[in-house]
């Protein structure tokens, strides 16, 4: 059999329900019979001819061949619908049909469904090898986002301590929040003095700032009324009742300080994202 006459039998068999089948009609222009007689071998050897051999075609099945296939089209108006045929349906037809031809065309029958096959797994191993590729690009893209933001926002650890020999890494760690801020900050603090002053001044320009505290001291209005002789205002107002640490940046992360703000690094603190709290936290204060 020709390279020609292979490519014309891969022609006739299509993938119907998500099975490599060909229809009744193109098996007998193949075995040089007619339609009919395809159908009457069937008929009289039912036995030979399970239910994974066979189907008739539903009508929308018919219509959407009619539609992508042009020799199929007189069937548009067929009452009776087409029926599709397997690679062991085809073969044992060939038996069936006990013609020369029918042996000769129905090998290289088998054989294209065989190519078929193997095209339709290389086809799927492909696109599963694609979509594993598209998914490990996914996973690679979001670290790689993820680091990204590590660089870009410093201060999005999630918790974590610093010790009493940490002093600078403490000061480093708490200027990269606060130049973080792009809008505004809030710290609650009941323990401020000038240092305290001078690290909030390492904010960005235009971000507001507002620090509650339980006291305000001569001392310390003194010490914000130089500072903001100096450096963009900081308001101070009264807060009762509060006994930790929160910094609040632009009214969307929230810090939990173990420690005030001047005596980060001195001794022992923890800190911890609390992000999910801040609308609560946030009603609460003036």
């Amino acid at each position: 059999m020709t390279t020609h006459e292979d490519t014309n039998i891969e022609k006739r068999i299509f993938n119907i329900q998500g099975k490599s089948m060909m229809i009744d009609r193109d098996i007998a222009e193949l075995f040089q019979v007619p339609t009919k007689r395809i159908n009457e071998i069937v008929k009289r050897n039912s036995n030979r001819f399970p239910d994974y051999y066979f189907f008739r075609l539903s009508n929308e099945e018919k219509n959407q061949l009619v539609a992508n296939c042009d020799r199929f089209e007189s069937l548009k108006h067929s009452s009776v619908n087409p029926v599709a045929f397997t690679e062991y349906g085809v073969a044992m037809i060939a038996t069936l049909v006990n013609s020369e031809i029918a042996a000769q065309i129905s090998i290289g029958i088998i054989d294209a469904f065989i190519r078929m096959k193997s095209k339709e797994r290389n086809s799927e191993i492909i696109l599963n090898n694609i979509n594993h590729l598209f998914h490990q690009s996914n996973i690679h893209e979001e670290k790689i986002n993820w680091l990204m933001k590590q660089f870009e926002n410093p201060h999005t650890h999630q918790q974590g301590i610093f010790f009493n020999d940490q002093v600078f890494d403490a000061y480093v760690f708490s200027s990269e929040i606060i130049s973080s801020a792009k809008k505004s900050i809030v710290l609650i603090d009941n323990y401020i003095d000038e240092t305290t002053l001078l690290q909030l001044s390492k904010r960005n320009p235009k971000v507001s700032c507002t620090i509650y505290t339980e006291k305000i001291t001569p001392q310390l209005k003194l010490d914000l009324e130089k500072h903001n002789a100096q450096y963009p205002p900081i308001q101070i107002t009264l807060l009762k009742n509060v006994h930790d640490r929160f910094l609040i940046l632009d009214n969307h992360s929230l810090y939990h300080l173990g420690a005030s703000l001047k005596d980060l690094g001195k001794r022992w603190f923890a800190f911890s994202r609390m992000d999910d709290l801040i609308e609560d936290v946030l009603k609460r204060i003036p």
